[in-house]
């Protein structure tokens, strides 16, 4: 016994050692997706102001694929002191359903710093579809069961479980079309392969103005400021069918307390810098500052929620 407490007193010391110190070298924050998608904006943003006030740079890694799973087990089993953040989205929550062997515990190897945003996710489609309205989409879709498509930034991705909830409450059939990331499922909906896909806003938001897609509905409860006139999928007609996308940062759960705080304060500082706010409010997005512990039990609400939708849609990862 007493031998433990006095381990437990030598990993104290050394965290506090390590966080009087923090940071001393550059942080990177791990982006589970390709740059330009929602989730490497979100993190591009807040990061830049964080890197000013902790005097250190932040240097963002994009390394998509498995629907995030290998950046957040990189994170999950890696070195534990604060100088590498996963920045991860909604998709978060989905993949302990879907991947069976993902080589990392989602709520146990990696614990919640704070959300960072949250923002709608857009049902959008190349205007030449002749699709105005939601609700010829989902005709169109009824009239030729599974025949069309959709695409999204990858299985489990935050844009994959807003499409199969979606999907299941308007009662369609469609074939999942996944990518690495944002850039490329949209590109593929301007050129007319992949029939829809449901967009972060903070991406698709210039290409809806240049006219090259249309918006057909968001995904959260209420309308958002930045596109007015779209209504959201309930609105359209598809009750239950609310999403919200959110992006957060996580690091391993047995990073140093101390460490722990200063990443969260620093977060929070940042979420509230009038040029972050300016900055979100132009990608559509909000800032979403929780406490460390409404943001671990927010989390695992989301993994449950998750778990109901993978089950009803029979989703499973590609491993």
């Amino acid at each position: 016994m007493k031998r433990f407490i006095l381990c437990a007193v030598g990993l104290l010391a050394v965290g506090s050692v390590l966080a009087q110190g923090y940071p001393s070298k550059p942080i990177k924050f791990l982006v589970p997706f390709t740059a330009g998608s929602g989730t490497d904006l979100i993190a591009r943003t807040v990061g830049d102001a964080m890197s000013k006030s902790m005097g250190q740079p932040i240097l963002i890694e994009n390394k998509p694929g498995a629907g995030g799973t290998i950046a957040a087990g990189q994170v999950a089993k890696g070195e534990a002191d604060g100088y590498t953040v996963l920045v991860h989205s909604s998709g978060h929550a989905l993949n302990p359903a879907i991947y069976t062997t993902i080589g990392y515990d989602t709520l146990k190897d990696l614990t919640g710093i704070t959300p960072l945003a949250a923002l709608p996710n857009v049902l959008v489609v190349n205007p030449a579809k002749g699709w105005k309205t939601l609700a010829d989409l989902v005709a169109a879709a009824k009239a030729k069961p599974g025949q069309l498509n959709y695409a999204s930034a990858g299985v489990g991705s935050a844009t994959h479980l807003n499409a199969e909830k979606f999907r299941l409450l308007a009662g369609i059939e469609a074939l999942h079309v996944p990518f690495k990331g944002t850039p490329e499922a949209m590109t593929n909906v301007i050129g007319g392969s992949n029939d829809w896909f449901f967009a972060p806003l903070a991406s698709a938001l210039p290409l809806i103005k240049d006219g090259k897609l249309q918006a057909l509905a968001v995904s959260t409860p209420a309308r958002s400021p930045s596109l007015p006139q779209v209504p959201t999928t309930v609105e359209a007609g598809v009750a239950g069918s609310d999403y919200t996308f959110w992006v957060g940062m996580l690091v391993a759960s047995s990073t140093p307390a101390p460490v722990l705080k200063r990443l969260h304060e620093e977060a929070l500082k940042a979420m509230a810098n009038p040029e972050v706010k300016e900055r979100m409010n132009k990608l559509g997005a909000d800032p979403l500052p929780m406490s460390v512990q409404a943001f671990n039990a927010f989390i695992k609400t989301e993994v449950e929620a998750a778990a109901h939708i993978a089950k009803a849609a029979n989703l499973k990862g590609q491993q």
